[in-house]
């Protein structure tokens, strides 16, 4: 007698709380971000975002994603190229200017633009000019996939993210 596999429908699982998950997710620390898009006259839009992450080395891909309900989703989806300063430590003000709302997030903030004509934060440790490469839907994000065309690093201390605030990177341990 042979064996018939036979699929047996998994029970659906719990629904994760959403302030559970965030929490949780907190509890890793990450690099803060400013992603930017302007030029070509439709305008200029930033935002702060700790959802960045390398994708691949060859060809070098980025990835990062933006709430649907984002006021400067459609300022990200109507440019080709878009900027990421990789913020460092001095510049909490910055990423705070880019997470909140307001009229015009870029007021006060030194910036230089790069060759594509996007907008970057001045003092940065590093920036990346980027070509959007693809788009993906992410539940209630767009995944944006960018491929890195340019990219200057520099020797500041990183700013970070940890349990809902801003925290300093300690020194490498000598003895380690």
């Amino acid at each position: 007698m042979s064996a018939l596999a036979v699929n047996i429908p998994a029970p659906p699982s719990p629904a994760v709380d959403p302030r559970t998950y965030r929490s949780v997710l907190g509890r890793f620390v990450t690099g803060v971000t400013v992603m930017t898009v302007g030029g070509a006259g439709l305008g200029r839009a930033g935002v702060t975002a700790n959802s960045f992450n390398t994708v691949s080395l060859d060809p070098p891909l980025i990835l990062w994603s933006l709430a649907l309900k984002a006021p400067s989703l459609s300022l990200f989806r109507a440019h080709e190229h878009f900027g990421v300063s990789i913020l460092a430590a001095h510049q909490r003000e910055t990423a705070l200017a880019f997470a909140r709302p307001s009229p015009d997030k870029f007021a006060g903030v030194a910036i230089k633009h790069g060759e594509t004509g996007v907008p970057l934060v001045s003092g940065a440790m590093a920036h990346l000019e980027c070509r959007v490469a693809h788009r993906y839907p992410g539940g209630d994000h767009e995944i944006i996939v960018g491929e890195v065309l340019r990219l200057t690093g520099g020797d500041h201390q990183p700013l970070v993210f940890h349990g809902g605030r801003f925290c300093n990177v300690l020194e490498d341990d000598p003895a380690a």
